[in-house]
């Protein structure tokens, strides 16, 4: 009666574990779920590949899903994208500007033209 205890335990040990390592695997993917990532489903199965890989890449994957959230982005940076466009079009101006200053200068209409003349 006792042996077949024993075995009882020991299948029920090893279920946990095998169950317990998949969960464990599943926690990035649920993570990237939550904060419904852009990426969750390549997450996912890298979750799975880490599995194979001998759990190698799995941190990298907890940092990749908890990077991003759905109110800020990637949270790279303190501009706003809503900024970029009014800084794009300034950018642009000053490029028109310097244009324009450099035309003045050398008295060449388009300096980009000219170069690619290959005489520089």
């Amino acid at each position: 009666m006792l042996n077949y205890f024993a075995l009882g335990v020991l299948i029920f040990t090893v279920l946990v574990l095998f169950y317990g390592i998949i969960a464990l695997h599943d926690i990035p993917y649920e993570i990237a779920k939550h904060r419904n990532h852009p990426h969750q489903d390549a997450i996912h199965a890298a979750g799975w590949v880490s599995l194979f890989t001998l759990h190698v890449i799995w941190p990298f994957l907890w940092i990749w899903a908890t990077i991003y959230r759905e109110d800020r982005g990637w949270g790279f940076g303190h501009h706003s994208q809503q900024a970029l466009p009014t800084r794009v079009a300034e950018l642009e101006q000053q490029l028109e500007t310097l244009q324009g200053e450099f035309a003045l200068l050398t008295g060449v209409k388009n300096p980009v033209a000219d170069d690619s003349r290959g005489e520089g």
